[in-house]
């Protein structure tokens, strides 16, 4: 069984690194997805992490872009509720017009970020959470052929029909994704726990829309892949600092990998990591080749998205191109 690979890349800020050579590694990152036939490039939008430099995501989105001239393109995803759906209709409709057929808009409703930055950015905190399903829809209709006498259009933006997936962790998302016939991406690189139920309520609950006639998930994994299992496991060891620091609210880059995990590990960090990161791919082609069939065969899914969080670019693009290589990738 074979499946489209895709990529999310959160355009890691690296310890002794800067954000512009954050953004320059987001170019090669998707110059390589590219060569090696993934399907598509998403970006996520996360705001005030020192770590994450693709808070200006639409923008982002273009770089990498003008870098490429096949692979899609498109966010990972855009937080809603961060912003008027008419501004990311104009934003999107804007990259849908520069890269025909080539952009995805990815939705989720978190805000990204801590509570201080998430009231800077929203315009009403309160309230703009529960009114999501409503700007979906409100985005949708900006997105579409504008009616006789609308008396707000997006330009550019109208009818641009930009594809929509849903985005989410919970299984409120796979129930909305369902009900509202879209295509549904499931954060289970970060948040393992419901995966299978919401891949179960999400196809349940399916309803065909002018988009989507049949449902369509893909699962997002964490992969770190290098020509052995020792080499990829101290690849890892950034992944698993980052995931320690957020858990402790450190706001840190992207930091170096060490070469014993345990040494700055207590037993519940241990316990957390093992847990979460229950579904990273990491090892060497063989491993993760193993792994990777194990999961989409007990998933079903349609499509694989991973983030390849590594500290040193060349390893990065090293482990999108072996990832490609396990013979387990759809090729158009």
């Amino acid at each position: 069984m074979t499946l489209p690979f895709s990529i999310l890349d959160l355009a890691p800020i690296a310890e002794g690194s800067s954000i512009a050579n954050a953004l320059e590694n987001s170019r090669l990152l998707a110059i390589q997805a590219e060569k090696s036939s993934y399907n598509r490039v998403w970006l996520a939008e996360h705001h005030g992490m020192f770590g994450v430099a693709s808070s200006a995501t639409a923008i982002v989105i273009s770089h990498i872009a003008a870098a490429t001239s096949k692979i899609r393109v498109g966010s990972g995803g855009i937080m809603l509720p961060n912003h008027s759906p008419l501004v990311i209709a104009e934003q999107f409709g804007t990259l849908a017009t520069l890269y025909p057929d080539r952009v995805d808009l990815g939705l989720g409703r978190a805000p990204g970020t801590d509570l201080a930055t998430a009231r800077a950015l929203r315009r009403h905190l309160a309230t703009e959470v529960d009114n999501y399903p409503e700007d979906i829809r409100e985005l949708q209709h900006y997105l579409s052929p504008p009616k006789a006498g609308q008396n707000i259009v997006a330009v550019p933006g109208a009818d641009t029909q930009v594809p929509i997936w849903l985005l989410g962790s919970s299984l409120y998302s796979a129930k909305l994704a369902g009900e509202f016939g879209l295509p549904y991406s499931f954060a289970s690189h970060f948040a393992p726990e419901q995966l299978m139920d919401a891949i179960s309520l999400y196809r349940s609950s399916f309803k065909a829309s002018e988009q989507s006639q049949k449902p369509r998930i893909s699962a997002g994994l964490m992969a770190v892949v290098a020509d052995s299992d020792a080499e990829a496991q101290y690849l890892f060891t950034s992944v698993q600092q980052q995931f320690m620091n957020l858990r402790r609210g450190v706001n840190r880059p992207f930091a170096r990998p060490i070469d014993d995990i345990n040494s700055i590990c207590s037993a519940a960090d241990q316990a957390m990591l093992a847990n979460i990161l229950r579904y990273a791919l990491v090892g060497s082609k063989q491993t993760v080749t193993d792994k990777l069939s194990q999961f989409i065969e007990s998933t079903q899914v349609d499509e694989i998205i991973v983030s390849m969080p590594i500290h040193d670019i060349n390893a990065r693009l090293k482990s999108v191109q072996l990832l490609a290589e396990t013979g387990l990738m759809k090729l158009d």
